[in-house]
């Protein structure tokens, strides 16, 4: 194992922490496409969903889809009713012990790109200037970017056009209202300003480095007059950087008092792959190649951005293709190793999420069911989780409580589990979210916690 996290690591980064300024991992999923095209702009999802999940699999975060179209469905208007709406769907997670982060959406701009037709979403219909511009029809959506309608309403937004400079005012200020809305719910822990950013007809670093970061500037300035403590997730441009290219990403200053909260979250679909590969034979050689890119990549742009953690926002694949779950492991060793949250795309049912159309549970479930240290009083360095133990690196603070997610197979029983651990001592088990509570003890580096006594 390589050490104790910190912003001197060259292999980890920090993580996200609570209001207590405890080390947080967080495991968990998108959740969900179906906000994407629901004329409520919210996802599929019951209470007892949200209950399902974490029995079966042990998450304890969520990126939630929002959108602006909901938010601000009329200039200036915004639907109290629907922050209400998701305000309620924040509380069934909260009750779960969950931490949220609140996901700013968008596919192709908006669904007003072609109106009648279930292609973009996002942005809101009265906030989408084509300008006449075609939208052809493609089978694969990622050509949809494309199209000049598309590429258009992209620049109207970025006012690369000269003729909108209201666009961003008004996304900024939907941000605003969202913030207003949440900053007293301990639950939500971070905002992601944008889902997958594309330029328009300015592409690559002079994108990111110009109009996006400074977006992100301006959203993080107006956020902070009315909420001083949630996390706020900076995503680079999808485009080339999901497939393991070098983003161009500017440093944003938060201006709270105190460290700075802001955090990198960049997706992950590398090409073989996200075009339909499994990961056997040339394929899987070419993804692990493509993986090993995206990683130092990333690990130098949460050092250049600031030491910040890191959000693996996006993963995900049909999982009934060859090979598939061994990558799943692959991304997730990976994020235990480095220290990145993660929420896998995505909670709708189908060959890419847990369970299938009738709720069922699928492949994935057992393969995302995996031990982890949910929380640190002080810092956490690496994680080996595998059905025989798990181990984590830690310098331990404060009251040194650690409290750590064990699967049914990892330690099976109605009872507190039998288990053995090192450098720490068991102090409780609760028995409705499979969670042991440890107490590491004084000077301690590392804890292991293995089945059996």
């Amino acid at each position: 194992m390589s050490g104790v996290r910190s912003a001197t690591s060259p292999d980890e980064v920090p993580t996200l922490t609570d209001d207590e300024g405890r080390a947080l991992v967080l495991r968990g999923f998108s959740t969900a496409g179906s906000a994407k095209s629901s004329p409520d702009g919210l996802p599929t999802l019951r209470p007892r969903d949200v209950s399902r999940e974490n029995a079966d699999m042990g998450t304890n975060f969520v990126r939630f889809l929002i959108s602006w179209r909901a938010v601000e469905p009329r200039p200036g208007e915004y639907d109290q009713r629907y922050l209400d709406d998701v305000a309620e769907r924040v509380d069934w997670y909260a009750e779960r012990g969950y931490h949220v982060m609140l996901d700013m959406h968008q596919d192709l701009y908006g669904g007003g790109i072609v109106p009648g037709e279930a292609l973009g979403n996002g942005a809101p219909a009265w906030a989408t200037y084509t300008d006449g511009l075609p939208v052809g029809q493609h089978d694969m959506w990622e050509l949809y970017y494309l199209e000049p309608g598309v590429v258009r309403a992209f620049d109207n937004f970025w006012n690369a056009t000269g003729a909108h400079p209201e666009l961003q005012e008004h996304y900024v200020d939907a941000w605003k209202v969202v913030a207003e809305r949440f900053t007293d719910e301990p639950a939500v822990i971070a905002y992601d300003l944008m889902n997958e950013p594309y330029g328009g007809s300015l592409q690559g670093p002079a994108f990111e480095a110009g109009p996006l970061t400074s977006l992100y500037q301006s959203i993080t300035d107006e956020i902070r007059t009315v909420d001083d403590s949630t996390w706020l997730c900076l995503e680079p441009q999808a485009m080339g950087v999901n497939w393991a290219t070098p983003t161009g990403l500017g440093p944003v200053d938060d201006p709270r008092e105190g460290p700075a909260r802001i955090a990198y979250c960049p997706h992950l679909y590398p090409l073989p792959m996200d075009v339909g590969g499994g990961y056997t034979g040339t394929t899987k050689a070419l993804v692990d190649g493509t993986v090993r890119t995206w990683l130092g990549n990333t690990m130098r742009t949460a050092e250049r951005l600031g030491d910040v953690p890191v959000v693996l926002g996006e993963f995900g694949l049909d999982t009934t293709k060859p090979g598939a779950l061994e990558y799943v492991d692959a991304v997730y060793d990976m994020a235990d190793e480095h220290g990145f949250a993660i929420a896998y795309w995505s909670r709708d049912p189908g060959t890419w999420g847990p369970y299938d159309a009738k709720g069922e549970p699928r492949n994935l479930v057992d393969a995302l069911d995996r031990p982890y240290p949910r929380s640190v009083a002080g810092e956490i360095g690496s994680i080996e989780a595998a059905e025989d133990g798990l181990e984590f690196e830690v310098q331990p603070s404060g009251d040194r409580v650690a409290r750590v997610y064990l699967p049914p197979d990892f330690a099976a029983g109605a009872g507190r589990p039998e288990v053995t651990v090192s450098g720490a001592k068991v102090t409780g088990w609760h028995r409705k979210e499979r969670e042991l509570e440890l107490t590491v003890d004084t000077g301690a580096t590392e804890v292991e916690v293995r089945p059996g006594s």
